[in-house]
C-alpha cells in the first residue's frame, strides 16, 4: 500500500491547493490555488516537488497528521509551532521552512499560527487526488477539486506520489523570507474604474487604514474604514474581476477579490493589488489594518521581477526550475487597465 497522510485533526479550514485551475474564468470558475503562493511554492521546493504541486493550505490553525505506510519527507512553511511524535522517540519540535524526514507512524501536529493566517504542508511526491478541470485545487463553494470539493475531515487519508528524487535537508533562509514578502503598504495599480471616484476620494482611499473584517475568506476580504464615495453611483456593466481587484460597492466599504472570487462583478473597481503583494495580503488576519500605496506600472512590474528572481534563484539551488506562466495576475491587470 502506498504512503499516505491520515488526518487525525483537520484544523479550522484545511484544503488541498495546487498552483491553480486556469483557463475557465470565462465559464465562471475561478483559479483557486494558494492564498500565499510564496509559502506554497517554497514548501514544495524544499521537499523536491514541482513548485505548483498539491499541498495542504491550513488557515489560522493547523491540525494533526499521521504518516501511514512508509517514511516521507515533509515541510511546513509559515509561522507556526510544529511538533512530531515518532515511534520510540520523545516528542520534539521541528523547524518550519525546512525539510524533515518522518518515519512511518509519526504524527505531525501543527498548532495555531503565531503570525499570519496561512501555513502550508508539502510532502515529497505530492498529494495525489483526481484532478478536476486539470487541477487538484479545492473550491469549496462549488465542491470542486481536493477531497470531494470540501475541507479536510478527521479520518481522511490522502495518497502521496512517488518522490522523483532524493531530498537533502534544506532550509529557506529567514533573510530570504523577509526579502520575498517585504513590508509596508500593499501596492496597487489604480483602476480600471478609478474615474468613478474624485481625486479627493482616491486620496482618502490611499491615505486610510482599513480593518480586515471577520467576514473575509478565500473569496475576498471585506474591509472596514472610511466610506469611499462614488462620483455618480457604484454600479457598472459587469466585467472581469482578477485576484486583487478592489471593488467599492454602494456602502463605500472596499472588497478585495481573491482566489475563490466570482469572475465578473458590477461594482466600480478603484484599484488592483499588484501580483507581488498578493501573497503577503493572503496572510492578513481579521482585525489587521491594511493600507495601500499607488504604484506605476513600471514599479509594479519591477516588484514582480524582483520576487521572481529571488524565488527562481532558490529554485535553481533545489534543482527545480520555478514556473511563472499565465498565472502572473499583474499582466492580466495591466492589460485590462489598458
Amino acid at each position: 500500500m502506498s504512503v499516505r497522510i491520515k488526518v487525525h485533526s483537520p484544523g479550522l479550514f484545511t484544503t488541498l491547493q495546487d498552483g491553480g485551475r486556469f483557463g475557465y474564468e470565462h465559464q465562471g470558475v475561478p483559479p483557486s490555488g494558494p492564498m500565499d503562493s510564496i509559502a506554497h511554492r517554497i514548501a514544495n521546493l524544499l521537499v523536491g516537488n514541482p513548485a505548483n504541486a498539491a499541498a495542504l493550505e491550513m488557515t489560522a490553525l493547523g491540525g494533526s497528521f499521521a504518516v501511514v505506510g512508509g517514511d516521507c519527507n515533509v515541510c511546513v512553511s509559515g509561522r507556526v509551532q510544529l511538533l512530531v511524535d515518532s515511534p520510540g522517540e520523545v516528542q520534539r519540535e521541528l523547524e518550519t521552512w525546512r525539510t524533515h524526514r518522518l518515519a512511518a507512524g509519526s504524527v505531525l501536529s501543527v498548532g495555531y499560527l503565531e503570525h499570519g493566517m496561512r501555513a502550508y504542508l508539502a510532502v515529497a511526491g505530492a498529494f495525489v487526488v483526481p484532478l478536476v478541470l486539470g487541477s487538484a485545487s479545492t473550491l469549496t463553494r462549488a465542491r470542486l477539486g481536493g477531497i470531494e470539493g470540501r475541507c479536510l475531515a478527521a479520518g481522511d487519508e490522502i495518497p502521496i506520489g512517488a518522490a522523483t528524487a532524493a531530498v537533502d535537508s534544506r532550509t529557506f533562509p529567514r533573510e530570504l523570507i523577509d526579502a520575498c514578502y517585504g513590508t509596508g503598504a500593499i501596492g496597487v495599480l489604480l483602476g480600471p474604474q478609478d474615474d468613478y471616484f474624485s481625486a479627493g476620494q482616491i486620496d482618502a482611499f490611499l491615505g486610510a487604514g482599513f480593518k480586515v473584517s471577520a467576514q473575509s475568506d478565500r473569496m475576498g476580504y471585506r474591509l472596514q474604514g472610511p466610506a469611499i464615495a462614488h462620483r455618480h453611483g457604484a454600479d457598472i456593466v459587469s466585467d472581469a474581476i482578477v485576484a486583487g481587484s478592489i471593488q467599492i460597492p454602494g456602502s463605500g466599504q472596499p472588497i478585495i477579490a481573491l482566489h475563490d472570487r466570482q469572475t465578473t462583478g458590477g461594482y466600480a473597481k478603484i484599484a488592483t493589488v499588484i501580483a507581488a503583494d498578493l501573497p503577503r495580503l493572503g496572510q492578513y488576519q481579521p482585525g489587521q489594518i491594511v493600507r495601500f500605496t499607488a504604484l506605476s506600472i513600471d514599479d509594479a512590474v519591477e516588484r514582480w521581477r524582483a520576487l521572481v528572481a529571488r524565488l527562481g534563484a532558490f529554485a535553481a539551488q533545489c534543482g527545480r526550475p520555478i514556473p511563472f506562466p499565465e498565472e502572473n495576475n499583474m499582466n492580466r491587470g495591466v492589460t485590462y487597465r489598458d
